[in-house]
């Protein structure tokens, strides 16, 4: 039992390690040169673009859901017309980051570890080594910086429709006037809860690729090996996701309030 525990917390250490070299290869490959300008775009095009449509459908119906809730417990102090208070407050600074970042999580982070978990497999990534090319440079720096620019405005995108999910609920269901729906969405948001809805998603974005292309670069076992590695990185990131949202909200709370 002991060497059992023992291993485990040998081969934590060392993907932790080897997260870490990834890490600091990544920053110091993204400011030096060469730079794969074309592999950046295609990537923007992939996170971004191709995420969309999962973005907008989970904003809209998590603000609609959100609303409609909110609007049922709220009727209980006779506060109904502040529901957009309630939804843009939990939109923006806390539900519209991290349920974006999963949605990432589950297309991108799998998408990522299986595509490089492949190439591992397969020996692509030693031919890139023996022509002379940095997988680092080439796989890498273009998902991070795909991520660290893309997740903040898919979140952005996803606090929009959330909001307008609220309002088309408010407005059918809870007979909240536009008027005040809107008021009350603009009375309830502070300067610093935009902040914070901006901030987090640069982190959230970093964490998913890099640990998605971790993943996909310590693959082995052939295709197997890459089913498995498509599991991890998920359940790896998704838990990422939620201590990085917790440690960095806990950050901007000190620095702002």
């Amino acid at each position: 039992m002991i060497s059992f525990v023992e291993r485990r917390l040998k081969h934590a250490a060392l993907e932790v390690q080897e997260y870490v070299k990834l890490l600091a290869a990544t920053a110091q490959a993204t400011f030096s040169r060469p730079f794969y300008k074309h592999d950046v775009i295609e990537q923007f095009d992939a996170i971004g673009a191709g995420s969309l449509t999962v973005v907008l459908l989970t904003g809209f119906f998590t603000g609609a859901a959100l609303c409609s809730q909110s609007g049922l417990t709220l009727d209980t102090f006779g506060a109904r017309p502040i529901v957009g208070r309630l939804v843009s407050a939990s939109m923006i600074k806390e539900l519209g980051p991290v349920l974006t970042a999963l949605m990432l999580t589950g297309r991108i982070g799998s998408g990522i570890a299986a595509e490089l978990g492949s190439m591992m497999v397969t020996d692509q990534i030693n031919a890139l080594r023996a022509l002379g090319t940095d997988p680092i440079r080439k796989l890498v720096v273009p998902r991070v910086l795909a991520g660290f620019i893309m997740c903040p405005i898919l979140t952005v995108v996803s606090d929009t429709v959330g909001l307008l999910g609220g309002w088309i609920v408010a407005f059918t269901q809870l007979r909240v006037s536009s008027g005040v729906y809107w008021h009350a969405v603009v009375e309830g948001l502070f300067i610093q809860d935009v902040y914070m809805g901006i901030i987090k998603p640069f982190f959230l974005g970093i964490v998913i690729v890099t640990i998605g292309c971790h993943v996909g670069l310590r693959t082995s076992g052939g295709t197997q090996g890459v089913g498995r590695s498509t599991t991890n990185a998920v359940v790896a990131a998704s838990v990422a996701v939620l201590i990085v949202d917790f440690f960095v909200t806990r950050l901007l709370l000190s620095i702002f309030f």
